[in-house]
């Protein structure tokens, strides 16, 4: 090639290069003026396209595919900047524009050492495979046979596994025969076939690995340990156990010996299975084949152990380790640290962190974290501030872990202050890595509500190369998933994915939380499924959240399905689920097979904490039980938890049930004896029990009382007070409360709307229409409380044939009828059939009665109309339907000028 050919050559290069600097926003490479001046440059940046990409012009397949199907954004930035350093060099030029105009297996290798690293030279070869015909898979074996033969095995390897990939499984057996017959003068038997055996094993291959490992029994090479230990972990991770104990008996017959790392790689392989019982067989096997447990060993049962809830046995691992001795690892204790804080054992946990430190072992970051989301989760938010400052004093750096779950412990027990404090403490040096800062950063805005400006902010990081865990993504996801933003949940998820983040148990845990708040609980189990089928991070947290959702929706039976399947699948229940479910069953009524798990629960070990204890008590005061309520309350004082406001305002509302209001008063008074402040929640418990039995006079007390204690009415006091003067037939005084509710500016819902109804339809017809008036301009919005109380007034006013008419138009727009409804309507049904005797005119007041269920009906049938797609109102507006309603609407327009005259 001539020197002005080459000088055009490399001056092309630098070109693409400088592009494509250009478009990840970095100048590394100068532009100097010839650059401009010549003729392919401008042709390209005229004639480049929408789809233009630059890296194609150094591949020889340049209209085969998009390279954005192959590569991340991540290893497409490492090309770039490999490539801007290439092409400063003669050689690097030459040897790039010779191999895009023809693929070469010399000069891609020769291009792949010179990028100096393995991700970008195993990044450019996924860039560049692209015609996966015969002659490039032979040419692409020759690079693989040439780079083993200068030393890079690894990224021969690397070569190999993409292309069983591309090429699939039936054509597996092709490349095999390529490598084994054309290795010879390039590397040795056992090189090709330990290569080709590891690139299987890449791909998940097992069946190809093994038949490569039967090649290499018969042509008397023997097998690498590290090379078997990979297969060992796939064939546990398929489920092929026959080969695995046929691979572990040729290994003792015919070699290579096990070693502690091959009984580590199948105790491990066996304990992710939940067959841990194998894994402890393993063990005692190894003393045969003179290998010794390992720290790696014995961590790896009792993090086995811990994982199933088993703590104790955890512990007595612990103990054998010590005595076999063997000197626990920082990991061995943040393990067992981790687990008693999710059980709810925070003192226990506790102590295990003092004895740590005792046998000389320093805790780190992740111990620190353990024990710090143990204190938030058992409510002693203070305790861990402690800890924060005793992590600071010891010199151990925070990171975003930290950071997310002190501020959730701050938002959560009202400490906002102190997160201001906390970002000011990881401003300082030396106490934040710096890989940490953008975790942090985004974190922040997300726990601010600022999720958008998270994204965008992670978005701008990514594109400078800026280092990101999977803790931004993790705070992002969940902050969408708060906000029940589906949509933009999963597309963090998938920006996560195509930057190859690899996800966690929070980022499986967050989606299946977004599903479950929106109400797709089918979909979310599906997702648990996929994400478990494809060994992504699904725990008991995933689990516990889909049997929250059940619960929510009134799905009893989906709940306990899945409570089963955790229980009997190596899923062993945490305290927090166990909580969760006790307190779904409780609360759908199923008290005593709830207070069973409660007793299982302790059973097993576990603590329960307060959350716990309010759930049963609330199951049996709602079951009317409070003398269980009362014990399961002294429990909680004689195994140290104090009950919190929860407990004492579930009590309290216990005694208003049954109507003994003087314990319920003595027990607000001891309150404040032991420091607890009533709340709203306590007020209007109190107020709803003296209005339940007509008592008035001590309902207005507690609500002054409410006043100076500094507490203003909500919407629920004065429902609680409209719906008890109504009751005692005082409507004058319910409407002198809800006037007052408006001069307040207190909006009313449904239930105070539905409270006045009731009390029109019994009051007097004058007073009555002045107050419908009053609440149609309030923009009235009635639901099946509304239609229930209206049919069952018609009735009781001898109009059993205007209540059945009524509850067949409701019908007809597909209006959902409940319990209480069917009885209405079979009741009336009963009346016309038996001839009771009933009313065949319409005096003023049934008329009355009949308007207002025909606005409830307008309202509901508009509303259904609007609710559905735009073809239903144009199919009403095109055959006239609308008619009847107008006609309707001028007869009761009429009628009620009569009833007005």
């Amino acid at each position: 090639m001539s020197a002005a050919a080459s000088h055009r050559s490399r001056t092309t290069l630098i070109q693409v290069c400088n592009s494509l600097i250009s478009t990840t926003h970095f100048t590394l490479l100068p532009k100097p003026p010839i650059i401009i001046q010549c003729s392919h440059f401008t042709k390209t940046s005229h004639s480049s396209t929408k789809n233009y990409d630059p890296l194609n012009d150094f591949s020889p397949f340049k209209h085969s595919h998009n390279e954005e199907t192959v590569i991340n954004p991540i290893e497409r930035r490492l090309l770039v900047l490999g490539l801007g350093k290439i092409v400063k060099t003669y050689q690097g030029c030459f040897v790039l524009n010779k191999f895009s105009h023809e693929f070469c297996p010399f000069l891609l290798v020769k291009i792949m050492k010179l990028f100096g690293n393995r991700e970008c030279a195993f990044a450019f070869f996924k860039l560049v495979f692209r015609d996966e015909s015969e002659n490039i898979v032979r040419a692409c074996c020759v690079a693989c046979h040439v780079l083993a033969m200068q030393g890079f095995r690894i990224v021969a390897q690397d070569v190999l596994a993409w292309m069983m990939w591309r090429i699939g499984v039936c054509r597996g057996e092709e490349v095999v025969e390529v490598m084994w017959r054309g290795h010879f003068g390039y590397e040795s038997d056992f090189s090709v076939l330990d290569s080709v055996m590891r690139a299987f094993v890449k791909v998940d291959m097992h069946s190809q690995a093994l038949e490569v490992l039967g090649r290499m029994r018969r042509v008397g090479v023997q097998p690498c340990l590290s090379a078997l230990s990979g297969l060992f972990r796939l064939l546990i991770r398929v489920g092929d156990y026959g080969s695995v104990w046929k691979l572990f008996r040729d290994m003792v017959k015919e070699g290579p010996r096990p070693s502690s790392i091959t009984f580590n790689v199948l105790i491990h392989g066996f304990c992710k299975k939940g067959e841990i019982q194998t894994g402890e067989s393993l063990l005692y096997l190894m003393s045969k084949f003179y290998c010794e447990a390992d720290v790696y060993t014995y961590n790896i049962l009792i993090n086995a152990y811990c994982i199933r809830g088993q703590t104790l046995n955890s512990l007595s691992w612990v103990h054998l380790m010590v005595e076999s001795g063997c000197t626990p690892s920082t990991a061995t204790f943040s393990t067992i640290i981790n687990a008693l804080s999710k059980e709810g054992n925070i003192v226990e946990a506790r102590s295990v962190f003092d004895q740590m430190q005792d046998m000389g072992v320093s805790p780190n970051t992740i111990v620190y974290n353990a024990l710090m989301d143990g204190f938030v989760k058992a409510r002693e938010i203070d305790q861990a501030t402690m800890l924060f400052e005793e992590m600071r004093n010891n010199n151990v750096k925070a990171d975003g872990v930290t950071f997310n779950i002190l501020v959730a412990g701050f938002y959560k027990y009202g400490k906002d202050e102190n997160v201001d404090h906390l970002l000011r403490d990881l401003s300082m040096p030396d106490l934040l890595p710096d890989y940490s800062l953008p975790d942090v950063s985004v974190a922040r805005l997300c726990w601010v509500g600022r999720p958008d400006e998270a994204t965008e902010l992670v978005e701008d990081m990514l594109k400078k190369g800026l280092p990101l865990t999977v803790i931004a993504f993790n705070s992002i996801i969940s902050a969408y998933s708060k906000q029940g933003l589906e949509k933009k949940a999963f597309d963090a998820y998938h920006t996560m994915i195509k930057y190859g983040v690899t996800p966690s148990f929070s980022t499986c845990n967050s989606l299946l939380m977004c599903l479950s708040r929106n109400g797709k609980l089918q979909e979310a189990e599906e997702l648990m499924w996929y994400m478990r089928e494809r060994e992504f991070s699904v725990n008991r947290v995933a689990l516990t959240v889909l049997i929250d959702g059940y619960f929510k929706i009134g799905d009893v039976t989906g709940a306990q399905r899945l409570w089963h399947y955790m229980n009997n699948n190596n899923t062993a229940a945490d305290a927090i689920a166990f909580s969760a479910f006790i307190d779904g069953l409780s609360k759908a009524g199923l008290v005593e097979e709830a207070y069973s798990v409660f007793l299982a629960m302790k059973n097993k070990g576990l603590v329960p904490n307060n959350f716990a204890y309010n759930s049963l008590i609330a199951g049996f005061c709602n079951g009317w039980k409070l003398n269980e309520a009362l014990k399961l309350e002294k429990e909680m004082r004689q195994r140290g938890l104090l009950p919190d406001l929860f407990t004492n305002n579930i009590i309290i509302n216990g005694y208003c049930k049954q109507g003994r209001m003087k314990a319920a008063i003595n027990m607000f008074m001891d309150m404040h004896n032991i420091g607890l402040v009533p709340d709203i929640v306590t007020y209007n418990t109190l107020i709803s029990g003296y209005c339940k039995g007509f008592d008035m006079v001590n309902a207005d007390n507690l609500v002054y009382k409410m006043y100076n204690s500094g507490w203003d009415p909500d919407i629920t006091t004065y429902n609680i007070r409209i719906h008890g003067f109504c009751g005692s037939r005082r409507v004058n005084r319910a409407v002198l409360v809800f006037n007052e509710l408006l001069s307040c500016g207190v909006i009313p819902n449904t239930v105070t709307y539905n409270t006045m109804l009731n009390a029109i339809c019994n009051d007097i017809l004058d007073r009555a229409m002045i107050l419908t008036a009053k609440l149609l301009k309030l923009a009235f919005v009635p639901n099946i409380v509304t239609t229930n109380l209206l049919l069952s007034h018609l009735r009781k006013q001898g109009l059993p044939e205007r209540t059945l008419m009524w509850g067949h138009h409701l019908k007809q727009i597909c209006h959902e009828f409940d319990e209480i409804t069917c009885k209405i309507l079979e009741q009336a049904e009963r009346d016309v059939k038996e001839d009771v005797v009933y009313l065949r005119g319409m005096s003023g007041k049934s008329l009355f009665l009949d308007f207002l269920m025909y606005l409830t009906y307008d309202y509901l049938y508009r509303n259904r109309v609007y609710g559905e797609t735009d073809i239903s109102a144009i199919r009403m507006l095109d055959d006239g339907s609308s008619k009847p309603l107008e006609a309707t609407t001028h007869v009761y327009q009429q009628s009620m000028l009569e009833v007005n005259k």
